[in-house]
């Protein structure tokens, strides 16, 4: 059972900026890999054929791959003997990682190293996660689960940009570098977190943790209504996440200006997750789900749009305006799986959410990489029409199930 929802004290806030802090320089580290990685894997930026195309999609699922495996025996593991011994430990062996990566360009050491980097990617958001729930009380776990979105996001997309942009003004021969700043950002993330965490809070092993009870939690209805969502969500931005370098670069975008469009975009994201997470305390996260989903549906008929008709301003505009509505998802989704854990063990469930969005990632590699590759521009098309409709079925389900809930709470 997880512990009682506790108020959030002034001393109880030096662990959370310890966990915020370790979060952004985390993901830095991995959106800073992930925007060379294609480029790095084949030794140059553009001309990607159809078998180029095929490797570096499956030498970046080895990533996802890893983390869908192992996630909730990590998240099993926090609960059982603690959260942060399971964050430094990941924190500290995905630097490694990363920094013997940079010895390597041969892609089936790349696999190998990418699957292990997997493994400490999803200990560490099962464990930050898990955190975040404990030491934030209901009325607030909007908010709070939106500086968690925010500073995961704003850490994803600031290393986006800085990896961009190293490729415009690095040469390939240097791109090990990049691979070392990661390695670096990961560092400083875990001397942050051991400075900032008391030691008392290092190690809370919970001795009543059963780990049979991770099973029953996975096929939980109201869970999997909450987390595969999700998967959907992922198997697009895991797709855009590997090749929008290489993509921007063959139609003429400079790694320079695609970076300053992506931190632009991370600016954006610091004002509009705690604010949507707000907005998801005092009006219901069911609400702003629903409005997340209608923006993803509009960026996806935008996307084909664009692919169609060009840049044309009045595409952008709608764009813009999806993109905006679609940020009100993440707080939402994740202040309502929080909740979900009163009544189960919080780093096993944050684990599921990793588990589908790990799964999402690789799926969705698979898909697109296939259906581009035999239909073409159609084949994308596709892909894009079906994570829409996946998305709004899967939010219709959850939205009638919590209606059917309340009535026959109220009969």
């Amino acid at each position: 059972m997880a512990p009682p929802d506790p108020v959030a004290s002034v001393e109880d806030r030096h662990p959370l900026t310890a966990v915020l802090s370790a979060t952004f320089f985390v993901r830095f580290g991995f959106g800073i890999t992930v925007a060379v990685f294609a480029t790095y894997i084949l030794g140059r930026s553009v001309g990607l054929d159809g078998a180029q195309v095929g490797v570096v999609g499956l030498v970046s699922a080895m990533a996802p791959t890893g983390e869908f495996t192992t996630v909730l025996l990590s998240g099993a593991i926090a609960d059982r003997y603690g959260r942060f011994p399971v964050l430094f430990g990941g924190m500290a062996g995905s630097a490694i990682l990363l920094a013997l990566t940079a010895l390597t360009r041969d892609p089936w050491a790349l696999g190998g190293l990418n699957f292990a980097f997997g493994i400490g990617s999803g200990a560490i958001l099962a464990s930050s996660l898990a955190l975040i729930a404990d030491r934030s009380a209901h009325p607030e776990r909007g908010y709070e689960m939106g500086r968690f979105d925010a500073v995961n996001l704003v850490g994803w997309i600031g290393g986006f940009a800085f990896g961009f942009g190293s490729l415009g003004l690095l040469g390939n021969a240097q791109l090990p570098a990049v691979f070392l700043a990661g390695a670096g950002a990961l560092a400083v993330g875990l001397l942050l977190g051991v400075w900032w965490v008391p030691s008392g809070w290092r190690t809370t092993p919970n001795r009543s943790y059963v780990f049979s009870t991770v099973l029953p939690a996975i096929v939980r209805r109201d869970v999997l209504l909450v987390t595969l969502p999700w998967l959907v969500i992922y198997m697009l931005i895991g797709t855009a996440f590997v090749f929008l370098g290489t993509s921007a670069s063959g139609v003429g975008i400079p790694p320079l200006d695609l970076a300053l469009a992506i931190g632009l975009g991370g600016l954006l994201l610091v004002g509009t997750q705690p604010a949507f997470g707000r907005l998801a305390d005092r009006f219901g996260q069911q609400r702003l789900m629903i409005v997340g989903t209608f923006g993803f549906v509009g960026a996806m008929i935008c996307a084909a749009l664009l692919a169609n008709l060009g840049a044309r301003p009045w595409i952008l505009g709608a764009l813009g305006v999806s993109v905006l509505a679609a940020l009100a998802y993440g707080p939402a989704a994740l202040a309502a799986l929080a909740d979900l854990t009163a009544s189960l063990s919080r780093a096993t469930t944050m684990a599921i959410y990793s588990l589908v969005i790990s799964l999402g990632m690789i799926v969705g590699l698979a898909a697109s990489t296939g259906l581009f590759g035999a239909l073409g521009n159609l084949g994308l098309d596709l892909f894009f029409g079906g994570i829409a409709a996946g998305l709004a079925l899967l939010t219709a389900l959850r939205t009638i199930d919590l209606r059917r809930t309340a009535r026959s709470d109220s009969a």
